[in-house]
């Protein structure tokens, strides 16, 4: 199993917005030093705790700054930008970090932005796949593209000019493009049998109890039947919360109590997620009712933390409810306390990976 790192990220509004992206760019200029395989990026323009406002342009200020590390998008929310920007920012980002892109997609689920580019009540899972086929065509069409849709329609035709390479949009370095990975939350999924179909993998968020993490694999195995590929579980990331410490009390602390960032990070997800109508999400059981939904109940049943030999216990625990998967991926959270953070890290890569690979056979 490798491990990777994931961040949306999520910090308390009042704090200083050039310090949390300074810790931002410190945490996974962290991970690249200490192995982490990939790091993904997410995105928010209207939301102050969310403050990334374009993951692209994020990455951009990583490149000289790490060096094996794989940078994914995570996500560009598609409807809200023009499918030509995306797909030359994305290429031109592909060159830059000669290959180390990972291209992470998706509608976009924060109602503030999508009411701030007046797509609020528009059908946006339309919207995506039309982005998405848009940029594709892009990258693997010739010039001067010629392509229509209901949302949008790009060509170069009037204005093509060959000799001077004028209409010519560039294509990214990997080929036919980087990777494409897709975020799940709903449980059972249908988006994801057709995204395993057009050969896109999937990430299952942090924030899904152990029953909707799990019920992504067979609907990921599905549509990769339906493409006649056979699924591997080396092409399922999981994203998880996680606090590893060298002492246990004080990993219940940081990881569990209210002045914690972890409890900060629940407490704006369960506001949303509730708020946007997604109560299933934290549920073991939908036919609960939604008053189970409470901040203790969620941190308690959603972080793992502890010592070295406890994270790892709960991991593999984790791991017998889901099933195989190729990634973990730890999620960034504030740093209230920044040693901390950096000490969970490194215990993450150092100590707790080792082990549960040794635990389930693998290196």
């Amino acid at each position: 199993m490798k491990l990777g790192y994931f961040t949306m990220p999520l910090h308390p509004p009042e704090r200083d917005y050039l310090a949390t992206l300074r810790e931002d760019r410190e945490a996974i200029i962290l991970a690249d030093k200490l192995g982490y395989v990939e790091a993904f990026v997410g995105e928010h323009i209207t939301d102050r705790a969310e403050a990334i406002t374009n993951c692209a342009t994020f990455i951009a200020s990583l490149i000289d700054a790490t060096k094996t590390i794989k940078l994914g998008t995570g996500t560009v929310n598609l409807p809200n930008s023009h499918p030509a920007a995306v797909a030359a920012q994305i290429a031109m980002l592909d060159h830059l970090l000669e290959g180390r892109l990972l291209f992470g997609i998706s509608p976009g689920g924060l109602k503030s932005d999508m009411e701030a580019f007046g797509n609020l009540d528009a059908n946006r899972t339309e919207m995506f796949v039309e982005a998405i086929d848009h940029i594709i065509a892009i990258w693997t069409q010739p010039p001067p593209y010629n392509l229509k849709g209901k949302y949008w329609n790009i060509t170069t035709e009037k204005n093509l000019v060959p000799e001077t390479g004028q209409g010519i949009m560039p294509v990214p370095f990997q080929k036919p493009y980087p990777p494409i990975v897709v975020t799940v939350v709903a449980p059972f999924s249908k988006g994801v049998i057709s995204a395993a179909e057009r050969g896109w993998t999937p990430i299952s968020a942090n924030f899904l109890q152990p029953p909707w993490v799990a019920s992504h694999w067979p609907m990921y195995k599905q549509g990769c039947e339906k493409a006649g590929r056979v699924a591997d579980p080396k092409d399922w990331r999981i994203a998880k919360s996680i606090f590893v410490a060298d002492d246990e009390a004080m990993a219940r602390h940081y990881g569990k109590d209210p002045s914690g960032p972890y409890h900060f990070y629940f407490k704006q997800m369960v506001r949303k997620l509730v708020g946007n109508g997604r109560p299933e999400l934290f549920k073991y059981d939908r036919s609960l009712p939604d008053s189970i939904i409470t901040l203790e109940y969620v941190v308690e049943s959603l972080v793992i933390c502890g010592t070295v030999n406890s994270v790892v216990d709960q991991l593999l625990a984790f791991r017998e409810k889901t099933g195989d998967f190729g990634t973990l991926l730890y999620c960034g959270h504030d740093w209230v306390d920044a040693k901390l953070g950096r000490r969970s890290m490194e215990l993450m890569a150092t100590e707790v990976m080792p082990r549960v690979n040794r635990a389930i056979g693998q290196t």
